[in-house]
């Protein structure tokens, strides 16, 4: 049975048995910063299991692709070491939002597998959490499996969360014994320790309980089941292979990497984990850029760069010496066309994302192996066995090394790296990965939320900006529920009914005004905490709103007219982008305000001007067609089947809004548009730039901003021709002059300053002074070494660098010191001849000095140099130098 075969008998089965079969959400959650990536079934889910939302159905299978990298479910360790941990897998999973519980979710789990799938009942065996005795007797008594065959086990391994925090409760598994050749022993024991004798098949989570931050639980809304099953797993059972890596998951990979190195598989060695970590990495590498993810040095596109580049590394141990992942991304879209044909208008664009990693990466390899050799040479020296943190950092900083690269490197050298000490190295440089996720703090100011979620609020966003005789349902301040908000204070506000849309989807919150019969208040905001429940964002301005105030709610429609039309020009740029540039074309994200639209979108390279000169034409072509929009709600799945793009990013309910613009384009969308393209007016893209790797952004304007914008070119021009004193059509001509004889004039004036230069250097030696503008301390002896320390302002750091050399070169021996001010800052340079660096060094005497003019910095034996924005202390900086010169010379 293929492993098409298996996702397809799996939601049928489910289906037949009243389960609503749900997408795939994608790898990125929407709306759950506790986590970076989709790690189970039930993420799309959780907001059902905590009450927190609603859904038109009680019974669900899905099957969910999944990530883990990260956090307690980190499986990168083990990947390719294994039978059966994967970076990128796939979740079959069955749910039951407080319908069905622990009897049904036994018996379907062995109808299926052993009844469907046909596995041998007596090679399976069932686990239970240690005080669960009912679980235990569905399994003996109404299932059939022998008493013998169910085993108890603690917390540990049969008491299930999701993380920290979230959905939890204890949970039973079903193992599938592969064969006792693999390990004979007490089949109790081996599936405690995780034998690969017992594959871990499906995992039946009886939900009972949301874990808070202090590990206390809370009793959900209602029991829920949240099942797993691993799609490799089954699978590899299923076609009678004892490794997932043996499975047609995985199998066209492994050979053409094979292929690649020219080498047999399986053929016993090292070799083969590599070969399977390379099949598994590509995978995630695949689904990851499909799904919106770009290489970066933070959070999730971090995760992206260290895959490619352990893969990488892989490649190189099994003789594979260039770029080569960017070629197998068309095996994983051939795979895995059939579950997710979308994939297939992304592989090109994947291909080039990860080529240009792998290209980048090559070039800094061969130099940090150099390095990382160098350090590994000087820690046996020097007796150690463990790498210092720093020289892993800068293996990291410099070289592009992720840590977990340059442990790998290590024990292939039967060294450990210092952890810890490459953490405060982190730390101290304040890396982006480490500061960018603040997942923690939005869950905590979610959890402010959760008491309203029991509220009878109406959904239903009132289009005509207007509402009267609305009542006040809750109050917030602070972040706290609150009883009555005054005159002068700022909180938020909930209303049974309203007149604003809510910030969603990139599109700002609607604003505009609350007035009760004792508090007038303006509204800067709108938002939803949680489904059906949007929030305002107030500032009374007097008087005091109480819960239960009847009030009249206005949106400030001219702001929302202006809202509409950039989101509206928004959705015809998107499709006038994939027009011109192909179906790869994902929007990555957006904003839309009532000034500008934003809009992020994958794309490889710089779009060039005809390009984006051509997108903005169709644009405008649209506006002045004059095309009406459609709008019309229907079901997520029948939205999709039609054609609608879908963004990566959001999170879409059973219900959702198809906004089209006749046959141009069809969008799922819940924000405010215009009533036909010709309300527009009019189109301008004003900038298109790069933002990560292979992540493009256009910024445009429309309507009166697009008009003030040409309006404002117009006086620019118009100033330039007054200026200039030439005609609008000379301009460029005048232009390109100017130009070339500005380049003539910084020539000369470079020429003039490098023959002042030598001269200065001449006139030092000889002791005329030089071309000091500032105070020469001079040249003294200091435990008979010849020291030079001088100001000079005149000069660029370049050319300070340069003078210095100069001085060094013409000293038979000695230390120079040079310090100059540029700009808004000072700098200081230090070279030291060759024959005295035994004694003192440039670094050590910079590393000393830079922090008197607030600068920091270091450099060779022989050379080194700072800048600090204490243009005050440089004298007091320079100084010190004689003294300095006295302590640290040996």
């Amino acid at each position: 049975m293929k492993a098409q075969r298996v996702r397809e008998t799996f939601l049928q089965y489910f289906a037949d048995r009243g389960h609503k079969v749900v997408r795939s959400s994608p790898l990125l959650p929407k709306d759950d910063p506790t986590i970076l990536f989709a790690n189970a079934g039930m993420n799309q889910f959780k907001n059902l299991f905590l009450g927190l939302e609603k859904r038109g159905y009680k019974r669900a299978a899905t099957v969910q692709k999944c990530m883990r990298v990260s956090g307690k479910h980190n499986d990168l360790e083990t990947v390719g070491r294994t039978s059966k941990h994967h970076t990128f897998f796939e979740m079959l999973g069955n749910f039951s939002f407080g319908d069905y519980f622990k009897r049904e979710a036994v018996g379907y789990a062995w109808e299926l597998v052993t009844g469907v799938f046909g596995l041998p009942k007596d090679r399976l065996y069932a686990t239970v959490y240690l005080d669960d005795d009912e679980a235990f007797r569905i399994w003996a008594e109404e299932v059939g499996v022998p008493k013998k065959k169910i085993f108890r086990y603690g917390k540990k391994d049969n008491f299930w969360a999701m993380g920290d925090t979230g959905p939890c409760g204890p949970c039973s598994e079903l193992h599938y014994d592969l064969g006792e050749d693999i390990e004979p022993g007490d089949p109790f024991a081996l599936i405690e320790k995780g034998s690969d004798r017992f594959l871990e098949l499906w995992n039946l989570v009886f939900m009972e309980f949301d874990q808070d931050e202090n590990g206390v639980l809370r009793p959900l809304p209602s029991p829920s089941i949240d099942t797993g099953m691993g799609l490799e797993r089954m699978v590899a059972v299923v076609q009678g292979k004892r490794s997932n890596f043996d499975t047609d998951l995985f199998m066209p990979l492994i050979e053409s990497v094979s292929e690649l190195a020219k080498r047999e598989y399986p053929a016993g060695d090292e070799g083969d984990v590599s070969v399977r970590v390379i099949a598994d990495h590509i995978r995630a590498v695949t689904f990851l850029v499909g799904d919106g993810v770009s290489p970066a040095n933070d959070g999730r596109g971090y995760v992206l760069r260290r895959l490619i580049r352990r893969a990488y590394r892989q490649g190189n141990l099994i003789g594979i010496d260039r770029p080569f992942l960017y070629g197998l991304v068309g095996r994983v879209g051939d795979i895995m066309k059939d579950a997710y044909p979308e994939l297939l208008a992304s592989i090109e664009y994947i291909s080039k994302v990860c080529l240009s990693e792998e290209e980048r990466f090559a070039f800094t390899l061969s130099s940090g192996l150099r390095y990382f050799d160098q350090v590994v040479r000087e820690t046996r020296d020097q007796g150690g066995t463990v790498l210092p943190g720093d020289r892993v950092f800068k293996l990291y900083d410099t070289f592009g090394f992720p840590l977990d690269l340059s442990q790998e490197l290590a024990r292939e050298k039967a060294l450990t790296v210092d952890e810890p000490g490459f953490g405060r190295e982190l730390e101290e440089q304040k890396q982006r990965a480490r500061l960018s996720w603040k997942g923690e703090a939005k869950r905590k100011e979610k959890r402010a939320y959760e008491e309203f979620k029991d509220l009878r609020v109406r959904s239903r966003v009132h289009e005509a900006g207007e509402l009267c005789d609305v009542r006040v349902i809750g109050l917030l301040k602070d972040g706290r529920r609150a009883e009555v908000l005054r005159a002068g204070e700022t909180g938020e506000v909930i209303l049974d009914e309203t007149p604003f849309y809510a910030e969603a989807g990139g599109q700002v919150g609607d604003t505009g005004s609350l007035k009760g019969a004792r508090f007038s208040a303006i509204v800067e905001n709108a938002f939803s905490i949680m489904p059906e429940i949007i929030a305002h964002g107030v500032k009374v301005l007097s008087g005091e709103v109480r819960e239960g105030d009847r009030v009249d709610a206005a949106a400030d429609l001219t702001r929302r007219q202006a809202i509409s039309n950039n989101h509206t020009a928004t959705h015809l740029l998107h499709a006038a982008l994939r027009q011109v540039l192909g179906d790869h074309i994902k929007q990555a994200g957006s904003l839309v305000s009532p000034t500008r639209l934003r809009f992020d979108f994958t794309h490889f390279a710089a779009l060039s001007r005809e390009e984006v000169r051509r997108v903005e034409e169709i644009v405008n072509e649209k506006v002045r067609a004059d095309i009406p929009l459609e709008t019309r709600t229907t079901s997520l799945e029948e939205g999709i089947g039609e054609g609608a793009m879908a963004i990566f990013e959001e999170k879409y309910g059973e219900t959702v809004r198809v906004v089209g613009i006749g046959d141009f384009s069809k969008e799922l969308c819940g924000g405010v548009h215009v009533r036909a393209t010709g309300e527009i007016g009019m189109f301008k893209i004003l900038s298109e730039t790069s933002i990560a790797s292979g992540m493009r952004r256009i910024e445009a304007v429309t309507g009166e901003g697009a008009y003030r914008y040409v309006r404002d070119l117009e006086d620019l021009v118009a100033g330039l021709e007054k200026g200039l004193g030439v005609s609008r059509k000379d301009l460029p001509t005048r232009l390109d002059k100017l130009v070339a004889r500005a380049e003539e004039l910084e020539k000369e004036t470079k020429a003039l300053r490098k023959k002042m230069l030598a001269g200065g250097v001449a006139q030092t030696i000889s002791g005329a002074g030089g071309i000091s503008s500032g105070e020469a301390f001079g040249t003294s002896t200091v435990k008979g070494i010849a020291v030079h320390v001088q100001r000079i302002d005149v000069l660029t750091i370049t050319e300070l660098r340069d003078m210095a050399d100069s001085l060094k070169q013409k000293m038979a021996s000695g230390v120079v010191v040079l310090g100059g001010v540029s700009g808004d800052k000072a700098f200081v340079v230090a070279s030291v001849t060759k024959d005295l660096t035994a004694r003192i060094q440039a670094g050590a005497l910079i590393k000393e000095i830079a922090p008197v003019i607030g600068g920091g910095g270091g450099g060779r034996p022989d050379f080194a140099q700072s800048g600090g924005s204490r243009i005050g202390d440089l004298d007091k900086a320079l100084g010190l130098v004689p003294a300095l010169v006295e302590r640290l010379a040996a």
